[in-house]
């Protein structure tokens, strides 16, 4: 989690979380979580006081970049390069989303920037956004967009939209 994170999960009975910083890392059994830069701002709620955003990195036998809160930024294209997977919010809270954040055209942007084998839709689906309508498939709407756009501007990249508790096997890669 970012700095500052701990007391709240660990109020909630969570053991053995490990904070991080930007530039950071941490080795979980084979896998090292990097800490990386995230475009928000560092108030966030419920917590209720300055924790940085952040995105990780997760090296393993593949590499996966989780953005986290973020907007896209140029800086996105040296994060992590030949990534296998990145997952990428789509979408928000309300019918609007404000700075620190990717929509579904801008996700798509940031693929360009990351350049990933794989990349997976996130922060969609799960609650109908505010003042919109109660038809299922308004839910699915923001990955599906996402997943117009990614076929438009970067078309190299295989997009999979997940269902909840669905897995993704990425195979073997050497890195």
């Amino acid at each position: 989690m970012p700095r500052g994170a701990r007391p709240l999960l660990e109020r909630r009975g969570f053991e053995g979380v490990v904070e991080l910083g930007e530039g950071e890392a941490v080795s979980i059994g084979p896998l090292t979580v990097h800490g990386t830069h995230a475009d928000h701002l560092a108030r966030r709620f419920p917590l209720g006081a300055e924790t940085p955003a952040l995105g990780y990195l997760i090296q393993g036998s593949q590499r996966v970049y989780f953005a986290g809160d973020t907007d896209l930024f140029e800086g996105m294209r040296e994060l992590a390069p030949d990534l296998d997977a990145a997952l990428l919010p789509v979408d928000g809270w309300g019918p609007r989303l404000g700075p620190g954040h990717l929509d579904p055209q801008r996700a798509a942007e940031a693929l360009r920037l990351l350049a990933p084998r794989v990349a997976v839709p996130i922060h969609w689906g799960t609650y109908r956004r505010l003042g919109l309508s109660r038809d299922p498939a308004t839910l699915r709407e923001p990955a599906a967009r996402f997943e117009r756009f990614a076929a438009e501007l970067a078309p190299e990249v295989e997009v999979r939209i997940l269902a909840p508790g669905e897995r993704l096997d990425l195979g073997s890669s050497e890195h």
